[in-house]
Order: C-alpha cells, then structure tokens, then sequence
C-alpha cells in the first residue's frame, strides 16, 4: 500500500489532524488524538490511537515548532487525548498492505522524529516526559522510550507492552529493543521476557523492571502530571524568548531534479552578508537552507525511490556561506543552538539515506565548512582540476575550504565527525587537517589531504563521472545499501547506530520473511482469528 499522490511533509498546526499542541509557561502538552478516518492512504481506519506517516508528520512537525517557535518551553509532556488509550502503536493493517519500501522509510522516519525528541532533551533544554494515561503498545510505548522519562497511570489496567515479536512476527520497528536495554538499562533477562510477553507489564512491576519511571494514581493525574513536569522544568537550563515562526517553505535555496535512476540535489549558497539571525529568522540563510535541505530528503526518499544515486552540488560563494556560519555559532544564545543542530540532523539524515551519495565539486561552488559537510557525507567526491566545462577561458577553479564546522558541531550517529569517520584512528591526518582550516584548497591539495576520491581533468571530467555513475547504476541496490551503511559508520557503536544498523538490517530482512510478510504470516493473518504458520528453519 502506498499512495499515487506525493507526500509532502510540510504541515502547520491548524492543520493538524491527529496531535493538539498547547503551551502552559514552561509546559507544553502534546497530546495525542488520531482522527480514525485520517489516514494518509486509504484502506485502513486509525484505531485506538494507532498511526501511520501522517500522524508521525505531524509530530515531527510539532517537535521542531517546539525548538524554533517556543524558546521558553523547557517540559514537553506527551500524552493521549483518548480515555484509557495511550497508543496502539504502528497501524497494523497499514503495515500488512504496504509495499516493502513504504516499510523500511516508515520506520526510518518514525526512528529520525523519536531520535530528534532526545536530541530537543539533550541539547536544547527541553525535556520529554511521557505521561502514559492507558495502554501503551508497540510503537506506542516507544513513542514513551524516547521520552527523558515515563510517568504511567496506577489504575491496574493500563500497561506498556512491545508485542510484536509474539504477535506480529516482526521486532519493533522504532528502536524499542535497544532502548529497553541499552538507553533504560533494563536485564536482558527480563527484556526478553518483556519482548515475548503480548499482555504487557503494568504497574509497580513495570516500574522495579525499570520500563517506566513512576507509578502516578488515576485520580488527579493530569494535576500531578503537571507539578512533576513543573520540577523537571527548574532542572533545565534552557532560556530564551521571542521565538521564530517557522513559515511554509519557499524552496529558494535547494533545487531538486530526477532523471530516471538519480536525482541531483544542487544547495545554493547565500547571495547576501548576514544579518542578525532573530530579525531574519525563518527567512535567514542557513535556517531557510536547512529546512529545504531536510524536506528534499524526506520527499526524495519517500517519493522517487528509484533514484537510487543522488548527485550532490552546492553554487555560490563559499566566503558567504563562511560568513554565515560564523554568524550561527557566534549567536551563542537558543537560536543559534537550534539552528546548529538541526543542520547537524538533517546532515544525519543524509548519511542513513539507502541512496548512492556523489559530490561533484565544480568551479563556481561552495563546498566550504558546513557545505562541506554534504560532500563529506558522501560515499564519493569528484573535484574538477580545471576550468567550467563550458568556459574553458575562464580563469575559475574550484577549491574546498575546511572550518570549526568539519571539527565539531555536526557529529554522525556514530559520534564521531565526518572527517573523523573518514580517517579513522588516524590522528596525525587529523592533526594535519585541522592546520589547514581557513585555507582554500586547490584540487592538487584537495588529493594530498585525502578530502576527494579523485580530481579529473576537464578533458575527462565528463566520461569520468559518466562511467562512474553507469557503474554504480549497473550494480544491485539492496548489495549497495549494505555496502554503503557499513563503510558509513565505522568506529564506535552507540543506540542510534545501533538502531539504524544493527535493528534496522534485522528488521529489513524480517519484512521480507514469509513468518513475518508471507500469506500464511503473522503479521497478514493478524487479527483474522487464524494462527501463522511458521517455517521453523533457523537463518
């Protein structure tokens, strides 16, 4: 099941159909209500606080609001609108008929939005409390996982349950497994049979097995809710007023071109100096850029799934986008913050992007500092060692430029940064790298320093790229995603490799398993009254 029409991701709160977002003080109430009928496809109905994309769409949205637009919020509470329903979880009948890829990206974005809530608690102040008022199932309770805490209703009904694995077939899609063990520190012991339990944990056995943090009594519980979300927020050093409206987005700075099996990503740099980042806001620069950046990966990914190769370019001048960046990190206050890391996600969304990723570094670009970052993030990068291809007059090179930017701000999943990712353990080029920050580099050194795969001619430049590009077009895409994700993150392990890796590939493979997808599976036969049939063989 996936829909004809394109899914866009761009939606604004008096357009919400499934989530009511309120602001108290220093409190905000994000509360839970799926419109039965509001599903993004037709053919299933949103029961029991179940979602789907949209719902997950409109919480994403809701989360960056929260960032940008209301610096003084410092507690979120997410809870449910419905009597003795927290979430369902994932819409099962949704999953059954969807077609394996609308799988896979349902779940990556779902993973993105929940890692994004713990990125708003760590960095931005702005802590996540799950207030879970009634049953709390599968992607329901890990909507509560990526909350900071998990206070859960004492009415010796209400449990939080991941079933998916005795029910469904499959694991939970949205990282649930890892966070029980390694983000709540729950015994594996009793992880497994937590995982196996349909019927789920309740009550003060939820809280000794550390699934949930505490127990609050039906009677009064919004009320005690609210005093606890109070104490929490004077733990927060979050400040700030005067937060930027995010406005619909304009599309003025990342273009977007499919032709056939790629699409050419093409990032355009600031035409002006900046200016002061609140007076800009939504309109400023690096934001507007970011925000275009994000949404052309997420509708890249969702709508064009056959363009498996994405061409990344940047035009513009790189001492403005210098200029810019230094603007952003010499804010020193909310915005710049939010503004940094949300760069430094959508920079982490492009790296778990199941596409091929070549940057082509032309004269005339602006591959500096943060941009570089998009080439750095890539699996190849081409430099042309000589003039435009149609200006063979032209004096014009193109050059790359490392700063503060390639060093610190944007780390992957892994941790590390790109550049560190890139030569890893390797602490002498490292060193070497960081003494040439600030420096234009030419292609010739661009080589020496091990920041391009290679650096044609002009004379080679297009059958160079042609045959490199036919090339990675002529092999298997599901060989090419693994391949790409391994070399991607090398180094350390943490929950969101963990989650993105080692959950995901599980969770990949499992779809496409007769257990899980096949006519006889449990994830079709699901509520049918009729038992799976299991193929017992272990792989």
């Amino acid at each position: 099941m996936t829909t004809t029409t394109p899914v866009t991701f761009d939606r604004r709160p008096d357009e919400y159909r499934h989530w009511r977002l309120q602001i108290d003080g220093e409190v905000a109430w994000l509360e839970m209500d799926v419109d039965e009928q509001g599903g993004l496809v037709e053919g299933y109905e949103l029961k029991l606080n179940s979602y789907d994309l949209g719902v997950d769409i409109e919480l994403y949205d809701a989360t960056q609001r929260l960032r940008f637009e209301h610096p003084e919020v410092r507690v979120v509470v997410v809870t449910s609108a419905k009597d003795k329903v927290f979430c369902a979880g994932a819409n099962i009948r949704m999953l059954a008929a969807s077609e394996h890829h609308w799988k896979v990206n349902f779940c990556k974005f779902t993973n993105e939005t929940r890692n994004g809530m713990e990125d708003a608690t760590e960095h931005s102040g702005q802590t996540y409390v799950a207030a879970v008022n009634g049953t709390c199932a599968g992607g329901g309770y890990e909507i509560a996982l990526a909350c900071d805490r998990i206070l859960l209703i004492d009415d010796n009904s209400s449990t939080v349950a991941l079933p998916e694995v005795p029910l469904l077939g499959v694991l939970p899609g949205t990282g649930g497994l890892t966070r029980v063990v390694d983000k709540r520190r729950v015994r594996k012991d009793l992880a497994d049979v937590f995982a196996t339990r349909p019927d789920g944990v309740k009550g003060k056995t939820a809280v000794d097995w550390r699934l949930v943090d505490e127990l609050v009594p039906r009677q009064g519980f919004r009320e005690a809710v609210a005093k606890r979300a109070k104490e929490i927020a004077r733990e927060s050093d979050r400040s700030g007023e005067g937060g930027i409206e995010l406005t619909p987005l304009q599309h003025r700075y990342v273009d977007i071109v499919v032709e056939k099996d790629q699409a050419t990503i093409t990032v355009k740099g600031p035409e002006t100096d900046p200016g002061d980042l609140h007076e800009e806001g939504a309109n400023g620069w690096f934001l507007a850029m970011t925000r275009e950046l994000d949404d052309a990966i997420l509708r890249l990914r969702t709508n064009e799934v056959e363009a498996g190769t994405w061409i990344l370019k940047t035009v513009g001048d790189p001492e403005k986008v210098l200029a810019h960046e230094r603007a952003v990190f010499g804010a020193k206050d909310w915005l710049g913050n939010e503004i940094t890391h949300y760069f430094k996600r959508t920079l982490k969304r492009l790296d778990v992007t199941s596409r091929t990723l070549i940057a082509l570094i032309e004269p005339g670009s602006c591959f500096a500092g943060s941009l570089l970052e998009l080439a750095l993030a890539a699996d190849r990068q081409y430099l042309l060692d000589g003039p435009p291809i149609d200006d063979e007059d032209s004096d014009e090179r193109a050059t790359i430029r490392l700063s503060e930017a390639n060093f610190g701000p944007f780390r992957m999943g892994n941790g590390l940064t790109r550049l560190e990712a890139r030569f890893y353990g390797d602490d002498d080029h490292l060193a070497w790298l960081a003494r040439e920050k600030d420096h234009e580099l030419s292609a010739a050194e661009a080589v020496e320093l091990g920041l391009v795969t290679d650096a044609p001619d002009d004379l080679d430049w297009e059958d160079e790229i042609r045959i490199a590009l036919e090339g990675r077009a002529s092999l298997s895409p599901d060989a090419l995603t693994g391949m790409e994700a391994n070399h991607r993150f090398v180094g350390p392990e943490t929950v969101e490799t963990k989650i993105f890796g080692r959950l995901a590939a599980w969770q990949n493979w499992i779809f496409t398993r007769p257990n899980a997808s096949g006519p006889e599976g449990a994830l079709r036969r699901y509520g049918t009254g009729q038992k799976a049939v299991f193929d017992r063989k272990r792989v």
